[in-house]
């Protein structure tokens, strides 16, 4: 969807002020309301944060795994013109995790692409991501059945299949088939 454009800039109070069951996300003060995802989104989420969380637990990881809907203020909370719900956190500094969320940049992200948020992930996400000091992002497409995977700790970037084996800079030795989760 696109931002609710009326000149006024919205703060996280806002966000806190939606009826329930009503989600949104700011982006430099920009309102953008979310609608539900779709099944595949879904399956896609639950079986990515699975494959994390048991990768993260069998190698005795300190990081840890929040789906959607999870709070983030990728700048602190105290830059409350800004805050997503990135479909999946990946925080490793627990001194970021408040009981709202994550204040401060989770150090990896992956956003699942549907037709109304694309440009918002490709574009102003990759780049809020990337300035708040995410180290890595991963946006899945399952339309496209492709994962593109910005290593911003390394600046390069990397377009997959869904059929090849992608690898996270951040967790060592994670790698994921995402055709063979689904």
């Amino acid at each position: 969807m696109s931002a609710l454009k009326d000149g006024k800039t919205y703060t996280s109070s806002d966000i806190e002020a939606l009826p329930e069951g009503e989600r949104a996300e700011l982006i430099d003060g920009d309102i953008y309301y979310m609608t539900s995802p779709s099944r595949m989104h879904q399956r896609i989420l639950q079986k990515l944060s699975q494959a994390l969380g048991n990768h993260i637990d069998a190698h005795k990881g300190k990081c840890e795994v929040y789906p959607a809907p999870f709070a983030v203020w990728p700048f602190g909370e105290e830059n409350d013109t800004d805050y997503l719900e990135p479909d999946i956190s990946v925080v490793c500094n627990p001194d970021k995790l408040t009981d709202k969320g994550c204040s401060g940049a989770p150090d990896f992200i992956v956003e699942i692409v549907s037709p109304s948020t694309a440009s918002r992930d490709y574009l102003y996400k990759l780049n809020r991501y990337q300035s708040a000091g995410v180290r890595e992002y991963w946006i899945v497409n399952p339309d496209k059945q492709v994962v593109s995977v910005f290593d911003f700790s390394g600046e390069k970037s990397s377009v997959y299949l869904f059929s090849d084996t992608v690898e996270s800079t951040v967790l060592s030795g994670f790698t994921c088939c995402l055709s063979d989760l689904l």
